[in-house]
């Protein structure tokens, strides 16, 4: 029986309720007449602190408040994807078509559309018995992802039946502990408790993003973490777009956490026009959106976060590779410094809470790449790409420093790079990556032996650079020897021809392992034979002038299946120097 309590006092999103009998810290109450969903964050004697997913003008104290005694939870079955949630798994189109284009409060709609009739095929059979995360049968929820409907429970299935259902109807009943208990095509879990997992393996698998920058110099592990700090309009929600589109992931989640509304507005109108590259069908029909912009209330940004990292474990643990995006991180922290003011908490540094560095690592340490529950093996994994939005570009601040301290990928936006068009505006010389050990051995078998040690040298090449840079401001390119002055002709390659990539190119947007690694080798042949050139008494002048330079420059624009181009442009730079050095 639900226990009603009192409403008796009121500060924003966060109200105080007496004598609400049974109360447990993170249940979930409908507060006022109007019934606002919120949840209990603090219980002082027999006063429960709730913090309400909505907004909280006109409420009056007096108001009744009613508790539904379960904490905040999702619901995970077919027709999560290809839907744009709220903070709290409200399907914003149902919202609309119920309250109009603005959100009433109090509005409740299911998190799964209850009339959509799934074609439901079963894979076990009456008498089997099945433990928990096994695979009870299959729904095509979309054309490019089949869901596969996991089992609750551990014990033996009393009967089970392919056919069409609705997620209400009941596909069979299973025997546990003793007690018959019905199935269904889809799950309740509850978003603060991650969801188990069989055994967690170390990062030895990249995510493959198409990006060079990040692919080639600062890769991310299948199942890793990654962070990308930089200030507005240094590209942050464009790289994350190309990397949820370019990655070799099944599953993207993209929670737009605490956004401007017209950044939000271009994510939610550009991703059902994107295609999958794999495909050619619409992205969004293996994505889930979470949009909560930063008009919306604040407690539910906080809780959008756990609600698209635990949609994000429930594919992973079907056995699909899955990528989270959350932007921004620095939206969230705001809002749980916003509400730890309310509740007159101790404040940290620069106002937000004490436990803010806890509450990041909880949220990232639910990435990785697993073997799933159940019996039979499968292997899934949960890549994070977080943003972040530091005051004025400046990372000292807690929430990058507490980010950095979790997050094994440093991606460093930087807005003098944006200024100058040059994008993904990473800088090289700031980004670093945890996992480039680790995943050299994979490269080496996959990519080609000597991809690890070409990287290497190049990056020494654009620290080189750095320093000559400097050299260059006081005196002018003209006063450096030759050889110098031959290292920037090749890191100018490295930068415009390499790094450089265009996002809304057809062929340039995204480059296969295979192609990076032909394009790098290139320009690192042009710079050995132009430093032997050099050595040898070639003129600088006659380097600069070489005929090979402009096609190096167009081999971005080489598609995948004529990469044997580049292998041509390579023996051209052979017969060009060679002809150098007769002369």
């Amino acid at each position: 029986m639900a226990k009603k309590g009192i409403l008796k006092r009121i500060s924003g999103p966060v109200v105080e309720v007496k004598d609400l009998d049974n109360a447990k810290l993170y249940d979930v109450v409908k507060v006022g007449d109007e019934g606002l969903i919120g949840e209990i964050i603090k219980i002082v004697g027999n006063i429960s602190v709730v913090q309400v997913y909505e907004d909280t003008t006109g409420l009056k104290p007096g108001e009744p408040v009613v508790s539904t005694g379960e904490p905040l939870s999702v619901e995970l079955g077919p027709g999560i994807l290809k839907n744009i949630y709220d903070g709290i798994q409200r399907p914003l189109k149902d919202i609309e078509a119920k309250s109009g284009f603005y959100i009433k409060r109090g509005v409740d709609v299911p998190a799964l559309p209850r009339d959509i009739k799934w074609e439901f095929t079963a894979k076990v059979k009456a008498g089997d018995r099945v433990k928990v995360g096994d695979v009870l049968g299959e729904v095509p929820e979309t054309d490019l992802i089949t869901h596969k409907v996991l089992s609750p429970h551990e014990g033996k299935i009393e009967n089970i039946k392919s056919g069409k259902y609705t997620v209400d109807d009941s596909i069979g009943n299973i025997s546990t502990g003793g007690k018959k208990k019905p199935l269904f095509l889809y799950q309740k879990w509850f978003v603060r408790t991650p969801r188990p997992y069989s055994e967690k393996f170390p990062p030895i698998i990249p995510l493959i993003t198409g990006q060079r920058v990040v692919d080639t110099f600062f890769p991310i592990s299948k199942g890793g973490t990654a962070a990308i700090p930089g200030p507005f309009g240094s590209g942050k929600t464009v790289t994350q777009q190309s990397l949820a589109k370019y990655s070799d992931t099944e599953i993207v989640v993209y929670i737009g956490c605490g956004e401007r509304g017209n950044e939000m507005t271009e994510v939610l109108t550009e991703f059902p026009h994107l295609t999958d590259e794999k495909t050619g069908k619409p992205l969004m029909e293996r994505t889930v959106l979470i949009a909560n912009t930063s008009n919306m209330p604040v407690a539910a940004r906080e809780a959008s976060i756990y609600t698209g990292i635990t949609i994000a474990e429930y594919y992973r643990d079907m056995g699909y590779n899955v990528a989270l995006m959350a932007d921004s991180t620095s939206r969230w922290a705001e809002a749980l410094r916003e509400i730890g003011g309310r509740l007159e908490e101790m404040p940290g540094e620069e106002g937000y809470p004490a436990y803010l560095a806890r509450k990041l690592a909880e949220f990232y340490e639910r990435s990785g790449r697993i073997r799933t529950m159940g019996t039979d093996e499968r292997f899934g994994s949960i890549s994070i790409i977080g943003a972040v939005s530091p005051p004025g570009g400046d990372i000292s601040e807690p929430v990058s420093q507490n980010t950095l301290r979790v997050t094994k990928v440093f991606l460093a936006l930087d807005a003098s790079l944006a200024q100058r068009r040059h994008f993904p505006a990473i800088n090289w010389l700031k980004s670093y990556s945890l996992y480039k050990e680790s995943l050299d051995e994979w490269l080496r078998t996959n990519v080609s032996t000597e991809f690890p040690s070409l990287r290497d040298k190049a990056m020494e090449l654009l620290q080189k650079e750095a320093e000559l840079q400097e050299i260059v401001q006081l005196v002018g390119p003209d006063a450096l020897p030759d050889k110098e002055q031959a290292i920037l002709l090749v890191t100018k390659m490295l930068r415009e021809d390499f790094l450089q990539q265009n996002a809304y190119s057809d062929v340039d947007a995204k480059a296969s392992f295979e192609k990076q690694n032909l394009m790098l080798k290139c320009i690192m042949t042009f710079h050995e034979k132009a430093m032997f050139a050099v050595d040898a008494g070639v003129q600088l002048k006659r380097i600069q002038e070489a005929a090979c330079i402009p096609k190096i420059g167009r081999m971005k624009e080489i598609r995948e299946e004529e990469l044997s181009k580049i292998k041509e442009i390579m023996k051209e730079i052979d017969v060009e120097f060679t002809a150098l050095a007769k002369k």
